[in-house]
């Protein structure tokens, strides 16, 4: 059996432009890793696969000047490539390196292709999963195997890559090797300009001795971290197998701000270069991303959208309904009447309703209306109420210049927000009574806007007391229910708390993952809405209105609120649990059916990071808040429970002494706005 290491290589990277030519110890990258690839004893001969490109001549000419075979193909038909050179050069099994991987151990080599040989099965390789430093990949698969891949291959992701299409299809068996520890999060490949920082210094560090194995790297990074900090915060195998939701959003930074249009859903804020990004379908709480990966959702569950799951049969079908007999016309929509009438019904103290689509148009609505019925500009504010000029400019305030640092969200800067809105918002903090009067008494307040509850519940009759300031001052009050609505009770959670405000707004979970929000409010209040101008053309379609409507009537029916608030129970009760085991601090916050923990300490955010990247491997979108719905089922709730219980063990070693940093495989997760490249 004739065994051929094909090598892939090509001058055309786009982080790091000609690296395979890059000079170490006077050596080609290229030349440094074929020499290491030639000690291995199972490979019979050598080729190069590069692209028939005019870039490349150059690459072809100093292979051939050191004396190895070269061999050109389509340049994104990597696969067809391989299989060209496989039968050029009677190649009865292959094996995989790629030209990023000067640092391939033969010794390595030859243990994947022995196990191969003894095996016998189709593909053998050290990466499904990988346990080994990125870097030392290898894939050995037999000439019948690539001959079907290369015939039936037809997605541009598994001709560009090679070995996907065999990785992923049961027709062929499969064998991984595994080291005895797992070593993957080290990163020793050649794709950024920090890579070749870090191989350049391994180079020089063993001198003129090219042959160092890989165990010597190894002792020599455990001896010396600090050298290999440089590039640790790119991910493995960053520029072969980045999901396609990844790539994608590197292509939305160049023509998005920002890179998409909610915060809260920025990958950064989860897992930087490495969550998936995008999703191609959702059902129940499972989402797919554009690969095709399965994932359950244990985070955000759409920012607090879908307390019925992704994808209701129900609520999909009435929209379905609705779109086919028409979404728009030059006519009024009845289903905001029906709507309006089942949200008073629900909430008797109220009388009146304006409908609008996302949770910033909505405190902003309530905002105007109170102003113009109160007839005073200043308002305080204690929570987080959206991103619009009235709410920012709290951070404009001469005394209170990052005011909005405690109200969920640091780092929110107020430019382009008119300077003339400097004090006219004051924030207060939530149980702090005495701090909210001084306001009332020291800035003419019209208008106290707040949270009902969001990580803390109230204290010493705080709402009732807040409640009785504003009626005493002539204030409008207004409690932002975006969130909190439909969680603990059947509509506003003002009601478990028997405070009734003068204006409420709804959003989020209303639709269940349709755009529809409401302010409700008493006539009196609600009237100053003809006073001011206030409309838009997309507050009239029918979808929203259709999907609430048919959304409350499941809630009622399903109760759902209760169910949500038991399994939220469920779950803090098992991370609570967790976290005693293993002997760590963290604390628990946010209503049930919102729960949230926090770790202590300085490495709190490396360890919600670390959270996040492992629980991904094992199939779960997850951090430390979990926004709960009647699809999360027991046994699924016992899964997770599963697989974060190691990774608590692993932040457990960390608090005795292990390095957190050689854990993680990327950036630190984003805790606040941050402006991006």
């Amino acid at each position: 059996m004739k065994t051929v290491a094909i090598v892939q290589a090509r001058m055309g990277s786009t982080r790091l432009p000609g690296k395979v030519l890059k000079s170490i110890a006077d050596k080609s990258i290229i030349e440094l890793l074929l020499l290491r690839l030639s000690k291995a004893n199972y490979v019979d001969s050598i080729i190069v696969a590069i692209p028939d490109t005019s870039e490349n001549i150059i690459l072809s000419d100093h292979l051939r000047e050191i004396g190895f075979n070269v061999v050109l193909g389509e340049e994104n038909d990597v696969l067809g490539r391989f299989h060209f050179a496989a039968k050029e050069h009677n190649a009865d099994v292959i094996l995989r390196i790629t030209g990023d991987c000067p640092l391939i151990d033969p010794n390595l080599i030859d243990e994947v292709v022995a196990k191969f040989f003894d095996s016998e099965v189709d593909y053998c390789s050290n990466v499904m999963p990988a346990t080994y430093p990125d870097g030392l990949d290898v894939e050995v698969f037999s000439r019948k195997a690539l001959e079907i891949a290369n015939l039936e291959a037809v997605k541009d992701s598994d001709r560009e890559h090679v070995t996907p299409y065999i990785r992923n299809s049961d027709q062929f068996s499969k064998l991984n090797i595994i080291s005895d520890e797992d070593f993957s999060n080290l990163r020793w490949t050649l794709d950024e300009p920090e890579d070749y920082e870090l191989i350049e210094n391994i180079f020089n560090h063993f001198k003129n001795d090219i042959h160092f194995n890989w165990k010597r790297v190894l002792e020599y990074q455990q001896a010396n971290p600090q050298v290999f900090l440089v590039n640790k915060k790119f991910n493995r195998n960053e520029g072969s197998i980045t999901r396609t939701g990844q790539n994608l959003y590197k292509r939305a930074k160049k023509i998005i701000p920002g890179g998409n249009m909610l915060l809260s859903k920025r990958p950064e804020m989860f897992l930087p270069g490495k969550w998936p990004s995008y999703f191609s379908k959702s059902k129940g709480c499972q989402v797919w991303d554009l690969d095709g990966n399965k994932y359950f959702d244990m985070s955000i569950m759409g920012i607090g959208t879908n307390i019925l799951g992704y994808g209701n049969s129900e609520v999909d079908k009435a929209v379905s309904n609705t779109i086919n007999s028409g979404n728009m016309s030059s006519l009024n929509c009845p289903e905001e009447v029906y709507l309006a009438e089942k949200l008073v019904d629900m909430h008797p103290w109220f009388d009146m309703v304006k409908f609008a689509r996302s949770g910033g148009e909505a405190n902003a609505i309530a905002i105007r209306i109170a102003r113009a019925c109160s007839g005073k500009d200043n308002v305080a504010v204690c929570g987080y109420h959206g991103w619009h000029d009235w709410y920012l400019s709290v951070n404009l305030n001469s005394e209170t210049k990052d005011g909005l640092s405690e109200h969920l969200l640091p780092g929110l800067t107020p430019n382009g927000v008119p300077a003339n809105l400097r004090n006219t918002v004051f924030p207060f903090e939530y149980n702090n009574f005495e701090e909210l009067e001084m306001l009332v008494n020291d800035k003419n307040i019209g208008v106290i806007k707040m949270e009902v509850v969001r990580n803390v519940g109230p204290e010493d009759n705080f709402l009732k007391k807040v409640r009785k300031l504003a009626t005493d001052n002539g204030i409008v009050l207004i409690f932002d229910e975006c969130t909190s609505g439909f969680r603990e009770t059947f509509g506003g959670i003002h009601i478990k708390y028997q405070v009734e405000p003068d204006v409420a707004m709804f959003g989020k979970a209303m639709g269940n993952g349709y755009a529809i929000t409401a302010i409700l409010g008493r006539k009196e209040v609600m009237e100053a809405a003809q006073n001011t101008f206030i409309s838009s053309t997309f507050w009239t379609e029918r979808i929203g209105p259709t999907a609430a409507l048919k959304t409350l009537e499941i809630m009622e029916r399903e109760r759902s609120w209760e169910r949500i608030t038991e399994i939220g129970k469920k779950i803090r009760k098992g991370i609570e649990e967790l976290a005693e085991k293993h002997k760590l601090a963290i604390s628990s916050w946010g209503i049930p059916s919102l729960t949230g923990y926090s770790f202590s300490g300085p490495s709190a955010t490396k360890y919600k990071t670390l959270v996040t990247q492992e629980m991904l491997k094992k199939g779960f979108l997850a951090s430390n808040s979990t926004y709960a719905s009647i699809c999360h089922s027991p046994d699924l709730i016992q899964n997770y429970f599963d697989a974060l219980d190691p990774i608590f063990g692993l932040i457990s070693e960390c608090e005795n002494g292990k390095d957190i940093n050689f854990l993680l495989e990327g950036e630190v997760c984003h805790t606040g706005f941050k402006r991006l490249n």
